[in-house]
C-alpha cells in the first residue's frame, strides 16, 4: 500500500517537475509565468504558449507508456534511504557499544564469555519472535562461542509489558535460571501476560512475594526507556531486530542468515587481528 501511495503521489510529483523542466527547457526561447503557487502556470514559448494541463497531459502520457520509471525511482529511493540508515547505524553502534552489547540490565543465553555477541531486541508476544526462538536455541547450542544478548522490548500492549516487567525482576533475583525462564514463556502457548510470566517464575523457584516486590523496582522502567531510546536511534520499530557486529537485521530471517552475519564479524574480527 505504501509503495502504491509513493507512485501515484510522490512518484507523479517528481516525474512531472523533471519532465516538465526538460520539456521547457526543450522549447526555444521559453519562458514561465505563475502569478501563484496555485495559480495558472503558461509556458511561453517561440512556437506558442502551452498550458499546465497540456503538460500534465504529456506527461501522463509518458508515464503510461513507461512506467517502469516510477518503479525505478522507488527503488533508487528506497536504496538511498537503506544506505543512509546503515552509515548512521554504524554511528550509533560505535557510540553506544556498551549500552548495545553490555548493558546491566540485559539478560543472555549462551557462552556469557563468547567472543561473538548477537544482540536481539524482541516483544514476549511477538509471533515473528516466538519462531525465531527456534534460530536462538540451534545457534547457541552449535555454537560455543556464541553469546546471545536480550533486550527486553516491549512494544506490543500493555500485556507485553507487564510480562517483561516480571522477565526483568525475575532475572534480577534468580539470573541463573533467566534462560528457563526466557524459554518457556516466549515458547508457551497462548498471549504472555503478568499471570503467565509469574506462574513460569513461581515453578522455577521464585518466592512470589520478593518477586511482586521486585517488579516495583524504577530501574525496570528506566531499563525499559533506555532500549526505546537506543531502538529510536537505530531505527528499529519492530521486532525481532539484531544486532550483530556492526550492523542492524530487521526481522526473523532465519537461522542462516544470522549464521553468515556471524561468520561475516568474525572474518572481520580476525582481518583486524592479523593486520594488527
Amino acid at each position: 500500500m505504501g509503495k502504491a501511495i509513493w507512485l501515484s503521489a510522490a512518484g507523479l510529483a517528481v516525474a512531472a517537475g523533471v519532465l516538465s523542466a526538460g520539456y521547457v527547457a526543450g522549447k526555444p526561447g521559453s519562458a514561465i509565468a505563475s502569478d501563484a503557487a496555485t495559480g495558472p502556470v503558461t509556458v511561453a514559448s517561440a512556437g506558442g504558449s502551452v498550458d499546465r494541463t497540456e503538460i500534465e497531459n504529456i506527461i501522463r502520457d509518458y508515464l503510461v507508456k513507461n512506467p517502469e520509471l516510477l518503479i525505478d525511482m522507488q527503488q533508487a529511493l528506497e536504496d538511498k534511504q537503506r544506505e543512509a540508515q546503515r552509515v548512521a547505524n554504524l554511528e550509533v553502534i560505535e557510540g553506544a557499544k556498551t549500552d548495545i552489547f553490555n548493558a546491566a540490565y540485559d539478560g543472555y543465553v549462551g557462552n556469557p564469555d563468547g567472543k561473538t555477541t548477537i544482540v536481539e531486541f524482541y516483544d514476549y508476544n511477538c509471533g515473528y519472535c516466538k519462531r525465531a526462538q527456534q534460530d536462538m536455541l540451534a545457534l547457541t547450542a552449535a555454537d560455543p562461542d556464541l553469546r546471545f544478548v536480550l533486550k527486553e522490548f516491549p512494544i506490543l500492549g500493555p500485556d507485553s509489558t507487564k510480562a517483561h516487567v516480571v522477565s526483568m525482576a525475575f532475572r534480577a533475583l534468580m539470573p541463573e535460571k533467566y534462560g528457563d525462564f526466557h524459554n518457556q514463556l516466549i515458547g508457551g502457548q497462548g498471549r504472555a501476560t503478568e499471570d503467565a510470566a509469574i506462574k513460569i517464575a513461581v515453578s522455577l523457584g521464585a518466592d512470589e512475594a520478593a518477586l511482586r516486590q521486585e517488579m516495583k523496582n524504577p530501574a525496570i522502567a528506566e531499563a525499559f526507556n533506555q532500549t526505546y531510546e537506543l531502538a529510536n536511534k537505530l531505527a528499529i520499530t519492530g521486532t525481532p531486530s539484531y544486532v550483530v557486529g556492526n550492523e542492524v537485521i530487521f526481522g526473523a530471517l532465519g537461522q542462516e542468515v544470522l549464521a553468515e552475519k556471524i561468520a561475516e564479524v568474525r572474518a572481520a574480527q580476525a582481518s583486524e587481528t592479523a593486520a594488527n
